[in-house]
């Protein structure tokens, strides 16, 4: 770096100076090239000795250390430290899972808080969609949380899961929780789940017969109701199907009458089986 010559004031050695007398500090610094080119080379170099300098053996990292620690003494000694953490948007099922993730203790510095890193933590919890974390001064932490809506359980190899919209499995939650939940089942139902069972919730009337809502080969549904019997729907434009079967419920409260099966894979027509000893 460059030399700072400090003041000190020049003296006279009488009129003219001492003949042979060696040129002063200020005579030489004088003589020296100031151009801008130079003084900025001297400058860069300068600086990349001192940072080769504090790099060298991990020193700019115990400096950095240091400082954020001396930092944090300074922001505490204040009250700025976290004393209180509220957890909202979290179901009873969720919120101890979200409290394990947010990981901060009480009476940790809050202004030098990860904020990013507290978020990352708490979106690793199964059953958060996604979160927000809001810092307020001086003692408290927000953390806001939106879950994955629960769409059905899916049961697929012998084992039950809840899933959401997407289809995603909610990690975490235990599906004997949620006996009101859809039940669909088979391979594929978790990603078909989002398309039927809307146009189920059109008709109170059917929903509140069905069982279970059973993939076959991952191309259409069977809707098994809660007395055994079977309806069969079309692989596409479930919705007509559906149409046509309301309209014949509606004339004739066919869902009342007892049957086997009803089949309405084939377009404008419904195939019904009765039940034995149906009317």
């Amino acid at each position: 770096m460059p030399a700072v010559v400090r003041g000190g004031r020049r003296q006279s050695s009488g009129k003219g100076g001492a003949r042979g007398a060696p040129p002063s500090r200020a005579a030489a610094i004088g003589r020296l090239d100031m151009s801008p080119r130079v003084v900025a080379a001297t400058l860069v170099v300068g600086v990349g000795i001192v940072a080769a300098v504090l790099a060298t053996g991990a020193r700019a990292e115990r400096i950095s250390t240091a400082a954020t620690e001396r930092f944090d003494a300074v922001t505490t000694g204040m009250g700025l430290k976290v004393r209180q953490v509220h957890v909202t948007g979290a179901s009873p099922e969720a919120a101890a899972a979200v409290r394990a993730a947010v990981g901060v203790h009480a009476d940790q510095p809050i202004v030098s808080l990860d904020l990013a890193a507290v978020r990352d933590r708490v979106q690793t919890v199964g059953w958060v969609k996604e979160a927000r974390v809001v810092r307020l001064l001086p003692d408290t932490l927000i953390v806001d949380v939106k879950e994955h809506d629960r769409l059905a359980v899916w049961q697929v190899g012998g084992k039950a899961h809840v899933i959401d919209a997407q289809g995603l499995v909610i990690e975490g939650a235990d599906a004997g929780r949620y006996p009101r939940l859809p039940l669909v089942v088979g391979k594929g139902a978790d990603q078909a789940a989002s398309d039927v069972l809307p146009l189920l919730a059109q008709r109170p009337r059917l929903m509140a017969k069905v069982d279970a809502l059973v993939r076959v080969d991952e191309r259409r549904w069977d809707l098994r109701l809660k007395d055994g019997s079977l309806i069969q729907l079309p692989a596409v434009d479930q919705e007509s199907a559906l149409i046509r079967l309301d309209a014949l419920d509606q004339r004739e409260r066919l869902l009342d009458l007892g049957f086997a099966r009803i089949d309405l894979r084939t377009p404008e027509e419904v195939a019904v089986r009765p039940s034995e000893g149906a009317v």
